[in-house]
């Protein structure tokens, strides 16, 4: 990146003192072409929005995704909206006040004076629903549980994001690794071609041979384009999942492989999977869905409605002007002729059997992501000894067996060529197994809510 900006730079600048050098004498110009002098400076000054990407780390890979990534966001908006819902529900009905005006007589009108003086009949009446059957109860419940799931969903989402950061952060330094085998290898291809070369030209090798080298640097060559596209798109997921806009080349894992550990599985698994938080949401809509059955139910105990009016009626014509004030209480109570219920029950029943087989379903899946992750993990763990201790090694002292024996006319080039293919496989190979090692580390610490950072 600094590269580009310095061919940039230096291109405007060139063209800033051109026009500096001919412009007329006016000032305004000048300071016009001055400006363009400082512009890239100005630009190349400006900081990255988000420091250190070319030596990241997975611990601030994980800080930065848990800070900007929009999945953490939209599931943070969404536990304040649950928090918003339980304050809707735990308040009661609003009381509502009524006026009214009457006896209203067209041709008379309304008579004279202050509007106590009037001759209108007028009401003020004050309604008041009390709920019953504990329904506010039941109702901040339900939206309460709700709530919680919603923060569990929130935790759920950062344990997922946390795996996915791990996952790409690690394939990206995979693809790195990658890219430098290939390149070490497309260089020593080219090396060899060269002395064949010389050899070819010295009689001492045939042309074949040197063909034969020639398609190998070709093949060399391409395996290692094949892994800079890897690596740019290693770099684009990752910044993908940390939600940065950025060029690809600006990042790049510094982290070393994890060391290969033995991991204890767990003895209460029970004990774990409640702490999980997936299944606690789970266990939180379960809740919820039987207070919104005790809501449904409680819709059966009659809600009832009281109120207070009073009257007042001024002297006129129409009373033989006595003027009268009275007073009224009303009590409402609704009438269950049609509707019982029954529909919002039964739909309130069939959502907590749908949450409680819910439940069962995430804690099968907990458990057996469990078991996956621990299983991968202890694979992972032996391929990656078994390529250490034995695979690598023994790659490793047949190739220069090849090549010492090759530099001595022992062996042809196929020979060689052999071997370094067969080195170069067993390198990508135990590259790809430290990659799942990783990776099912990662799986294996997020399944047992441990930090992935370690």
């Amino acid at each position: 990146m600094g590269d580009r900006y310095q061919f940039v730079n230096s291109s405007k600048r060139q063209e800033s003192q051109q026009l500096f050098r001919s412009l007329p004498g006016n000032p305004w110009s000048r300071l016009s072409a001055l400006a363009l002098l400082i512009w890239p400076l100005l630009v190349t000054a400006a900081p990255p929005e988000v420091a250190g990407l070319d030596s990241l780390s997975l611990t601030r890979a994980l800080d930065i995704a848990i800070e900007r990534n929009p999945d953490i966001t939209l599931s943070a908006i969404a536990v304040r909206a649950a928090e918003a819902a339980v304050l809707t529900a735990d308040v009661s009905p609003n009381p509502a006040l009524s006026l009214q005006a009457q006896s209203i007589n067209p041709r008379q009108g309304i008579g004279p004076g202050s509007l106590r003086d009037k001759q209108i009949d007028t009401t003020v009446r004050l309604d008041q629903l009390i709920e019953r059957g504990g329904k506010r109860q039941y109702r901040t419940e339900n939206a309460s549980q709700m709530a919680t799931a919603s923060r569990s969903d929130l935790q759920e989402a950062r344990r997922q994001l946390r795996l996915s950061v791990a996952t790409a952060y690690y394939d990206l330094l995979a693809a790195q690794e990658r890219m430098a085998i290939t390149r070490e290898t497309a260089s020593l291809f080219q090396s060899t071609l060269d002395a064949a070369q010389k050899r070819k030209a010295a009689g001492d090798l045939a042309g074949s041979e040197v063909e034969r080298l020639r398609v190998d640097v070709l093949r060399a060559r391409n395996d290692a384009r094949q892994a800079q596209a890897d690596l740019t798109r290693s770099r684009l997921a990752l910044l993908l999942m940390l939600g940065i806009s950025a060029a690809p080349d600006e990042i790049s894992a510094a982290d070393a492989w994890p060391a290969p550990q033995a991991g204890a599985r767990p003895t209460d698994v029970d004990a774990l999977l409640a702490r999980r938080p997936d299944v606690q949401a789970a266990s939180a809509r379960v809740q919820a869905a039987q207070a919104g059955l005790r809501l449904a139910q409680a819709s059966r105990t009659r809600d009832v409605s009281v109120g207070v009016q009073a009257d007042r009626s001024p002297a006129s014509p129409m009373n033989g002007y006595y003027s009268s004030n009275s007073f009224g209480v009303s009590v409402q109570v609704p009438l269950f002729t049609s509707n019982y219920f029954e529909g919002d029950i039964r739909n309130a029943l069939a959502g907590v059997d749908s949450a409680q087989e819910n439940l069962h379903k995430v804690r099968r899946q907990a458990s057996f992501e469990l078991q996956r992750a621990y299983n991968d993990m202890q694979s992972a763990q032996e391929r990656v000894a078994r390529f250490r201790d034995e695979l690598s090694q023994a790659a490793g002292r047949a190739v220069e067996a090849a090549e010492f024996a090759f530099r001595n006319g022992a062996i042809s080039v196929t020979d060689v060529l052999d071997a370094r293919r067969t080195f170069r496989a067993i390198t990508i190979d135990e590259l790809s197994a430290r990659a799942d090692y990783a990776k099912a580390l990662s799986a294996w610490r997020a399944a047992t809510l441990e930090d992935s950072s370690k």
